[in-house]
């Protein structure tokens, strides 16, 4: 048994942090908007969060962490915040797990995961985060990992053990945070991303034996693009597809990519690529990086694997593009819908809600086929506040150019479109006529297969203020804010220079996840 013992360096009262970090979040919440506050999305009652963090399920609870700042609705000093659920779509709030009271995390506890150790307890690793002048980052930033272990069965308290892992400054320039753990075969992992000397994005890889004392072993993956310099939030987890072939997927979110036709349009892109990896070993990638999520405000993915097998990842709705209207409500960002992640018969990963969603729906309309005109629209709702709809496209019977649906529609003329686009052969998020918040379009891709396709199968989600759209059974996602204006919110069928064929629609009312 190794002696090693964590670094521990108390400079705060952690309990009373956490009360005040509380009774932040409830001024903010007492006069919160509600106007585009989600119904089944994850948001804290009051101010920032971002990254989704130490996903688990354990002693029969569904458990989201996520980084919270607790005093304003702009990024500040990181906790975390926790909600939980017996079954992800009734959930609770917890109390705030997390609060910088330790040296080497007083500027912000950072993102982080939770891995069940083979004793059957819970272990949390996260980044500690400071300024290396101790002031603010222009003399960079100095980033270690720590440890902590819950106080209980409910996760509702944790203690810190403190650092398990200095950063090696010298060969890092300040960026070495988010670390994910898992195990294979007998031995522990960990990675986390890391901006080398060079400014070189990568991910490294430790082992450990007994999940306290950690050993670096290897550079596991470095980006080939040599703009990308650091990999935000890593991920790393083994598939299997239909016939049993296992392939492992590396994600992360790559800063510095630049832009390039429809890819890497947000200001930072959150991708996987597809490869091999023997345990030890370097990640081999049989794939190019590809987006998780082609919408305007994806970002910061974490996934999970659950005890009956399935790996769900949940993804943040990053709103860093101003205007960003909410950030006046007194709150500002959500979560996704949890989605489940598959190795399809594409050989490609398909990310889709898991079927726990359906349990949010409470009444349902079947509209059947319908036909718009040219120039036309539909009235599919008068007034929606938190929907999903269900809709086939016949592509070979349409001559539009561009037909879909119209949601957040409102009086005033703004609305978001989301619809095939036959000139480039994408379903699109277009946002050009919002009244409020940043525009513009994401487009998505469809393979040649699809494209041949008669069939174009959409699942949208509609909330207060933002969208989800699954493509083809989730081979394409997309999720983007979207800000509408005082007034019902309608949502049309509309058909642009040419007809449209819609083969079946059906859209299903949803109910509060509880956390308004």
């Amino acid at each position: 048994m190794s002696d090693f013992k964590p670094t521990l360096t108390t400079i705060k009262d952690h309990t009373k942090e956490l009360a005040e970090a509380e009774a932040g979040v409830a001024e903010l919440a007492a006069t919160r908007n509600n106007r585009w506050y989600p119904k089944y999305h994850i948001a804290s009652n009051g101010g920032w969060i971002n990254d989704p963090n130490g996903l688990c399920h354990y002693n029969g609870r569904w458990h989201v962490f996520y980084q919270l700042h607790p005093y304003g609705t702009q990024w500040g000093p990181m906790h975390w915040g926790h909600v939980s659920s017996t079954n992800m779509t009734n959930w609770k709030r917890e109390p705030i797990m997390f609060a910088p009271s330790l040296e080497q995390e007083k500027n912000g506890v950072f993102s982080g995961s939770a891995v069940i150790g083979d004793d059957g307890k819970l272990r949390f690793y996260y980044t500690g985060h400071r300024w290396a002048n101790g002031v603010d980052g222009t003399g960079g930033e100095w980033q270690v990992q720590m440890y902590a272990t819950p106080d209980n069965d409910g996760l509702t308290s944790a203690t810190k053990h403190g650092m398990i892992m200095d950063c090696p400054r010298d060969q890092v320039d300040s960026h070495f945070r988010d670390p994910k753990v898992w195990k294979t075969g007998d031995t522990w992992y960990m990675t986390f991303g890391v901006c080398s000397s060079d400014r070189r994005g990568q991910m490294w890889l430790y082992t450990s034996d007994d999940m306290v004392e950690w050993t670096f072993h290897r550079v596991l993956f470095e980006h080939p693009d040599p703009d990308v310099w650091m990999l935000e939030c890593p991920d790393f987890f083994p598939l299997t597809d239909a016939d049993g072939n296992e392939k492992w997927v590396i994600g992360f979110s790559a800063m510095g990519a630049k832009k390039n036709g429809f890819m890497n349009r947000n200001v930072n892109n959150a991708g996987y690529m597809i490869g091999t990896w023997e345990p030890g070993g370097e990640f081999k990638p049989e794939t190019e990086f590809r987006l998780w999520d082609c919408g305007h405000n994806f970002y910061a993915p974490q996934s999970f694997t659950a005890e009956d097998g399935r790996q769900i990842m949940y993804g943040w709705l990053s709103p860093f593009v101003q205007p960003i209207p909410m950030e006046n409500d007194g709150w500002c960002g959500n979560l996704t819908l949890p989605r489940e992640i598959t190795l399809g018969a594409d050989g490609d990963v398909h990310t889709a809600p898991v079927a726990e969603m359906t349990g949010l729906r409470t009444a349902t309309r079947d509209f059947g086929a319908l036909r718009i005109p040219s120039g036309n629209e539909f009235i599919v709702a008068d007034d929606a506040e938190a929907v999903e709809i269900e809709i086939t496209l016949d592509l070979a019977a349409s001559t539009a150019e561009r037909g879909g649906l119209r949601v957040h529609a409102t009086q005033d003329g703004a609305y978001t479109a989301i619809a095939y686009d036959d000139q480039i052969g994408r379903v699109v998020v277009d946002r050009q006529a919002n009244a409020l918040g940043d525009k513009g379009y994401r487009a998505a891709p469809l393979s040649d297969a699809e494209l041949a396709s008669s069939e174009l199968k959409l699942r949208v989600f509609v909330d207060r203020g933002c969208v989800e759209v699954y493509v083809n059974d989730g081979k394409q996602a997309m999720s983007s804010y979207s800000y509408p204006t005082e007034g019902p919110r309608a949502i049309k069928l509309a058909a642009e220079s040419g007809d449209l064929q819609v083969s079946s629609l059906k859209m299903h009312q949803l109910r509060s996840i509880g956390l308004e």
